[in-house]
C-alpha cells in the first residue's frame, strides 16, 4: 500500500463511485424526466463542534478528509427515508452501486450491516478490481438520523469512513444533511483531491436521492 501514488489513487477514485457508506461519487445516473432534477446543494467546510450528529454520535474527529453537504428534497419524509434504508434496492436509483447484500435481516436497525459493491476500472497504479464496502449501522432514529461506518476494500486501496445523515421535515418537503469522514494512507496522502471527490460524492448521492423521491412523490397516484 506505501507503493500507491496519488496520482493512481485520484484516477481510481474519480472512476469509482465511493463516497463510503460511504457515498457515491459524481457518474451516478439521474432518471430522466425526475420531478424537481434540478438540485441546490449547501455545502459547509469543517468546523469543529459544529457537526451532524446522531444520537450524539458523529463523524470522525479526527479526520483530515471531511465534507458536510445538504439539500431540500420535494417530497414525503417516509418516501425519503424509505428510499435511504432500504438499502437492497439501491442500485435501482444509484447506477453506480452494482450489487447490495443485508447482512442481517429484519427491519433496518441499529447494528444491522450490508455489503455492496462497486467497479473500479484500472488504472497507472492498480488493475481493474471492485471495490468491497462493508457498513454497519451505529446510530439510528427513524425519520431523523443516521450514522454508519465501514471500509471499503479494493485491490491496493483501503479507507474507513463515518457517514452521518440527518433527515428535518421543512415547508414543501425534507432538508436531508450528511457528512463524511474519510481515514486511511491513501486518501490521507492527498487530502485536498480525496476531499474533491468526497465532496463530489456526497453531492451526487443527494442529487440522485432527490430525483428518486420527486419522481416517486410526482407520480403517487392522487
Amino acid at each position: 500500500m506505501s507503493g500507491f501514488r496519488s496520482t493512481g489513487f485520484r484516477a481510481a477514485l474519480y472512476a469509482v463511485p465511493l463516497t463510503l457508506t460511504l457515498g457515491l461519487l459524481g457518474t451516478a445516473a439521474v432518471p430522466a424526466g425526475a420531478a424537481g432534477s434540478h438540485t441546490s446543494h449547501t455545502s459547509h467546510p469543517p468546523h469543529p463542534g459544529t457537526s451532524l450528529t446522531c444520537q450524539g454520535k458523529g463523524v470522525d474527529p479526527h479526520a483530515r478528509v471531511r465534507h458536510r453537504t445538504e439539500t431540500v428534497i420535494h417530497a414525503p419524509l417516509r418516501t425519503v427515508w424509505k428510499l435511504q434504508t432500504d438499502v437492497e434496492r439501491w442500485p435501482s436509483w444509484q447506477a453506480p452501486v452494482t450489487t447490495v447484500e443485508r447482512l442481517d435481516h429484519g427491519p433496518f436497525r441499529k447494528g444491522s450491516a450490508f455489503r455492496w459493491t462497486t467497479p473500479v476500472p484500472p488504472n497507472p497504479s492498480t488493475p481493474a478490481t471492485s471495490l468491497e464496502i462493508t457498513s454497519t449501522v451505529r446510530q439510528i432514529e427513524r425519520h431523523a438520523c443516521l450514522r454508519w461506518t465501514g471500509p471499503a476494500i479494493g485491490e491496493g486501496l483501503r479507507i474507513d469512513g463515518v457517514h452521518v445523515w440527518n433527515f428535518t421535515q421543512v415547508k414543501g418537503g425534507v432538508r436531508v444533511s450528511t457528512e463524511e469522514t474519510h481515514t486511511g494512507a491513501q486518501v490521507e496522502a492527498d487530502v485536498p483531491a480525496a476531499t474533491k471527490i468526497l465532496r463530489e460524492g456526497l453531492e451526487a448521492w443527494l442529487r440522485n436521492l432527490k430525483s428518486a423521491a420527486e419522481a416517486r412523490a410526482y407520480h403517487r397516484p392522487h
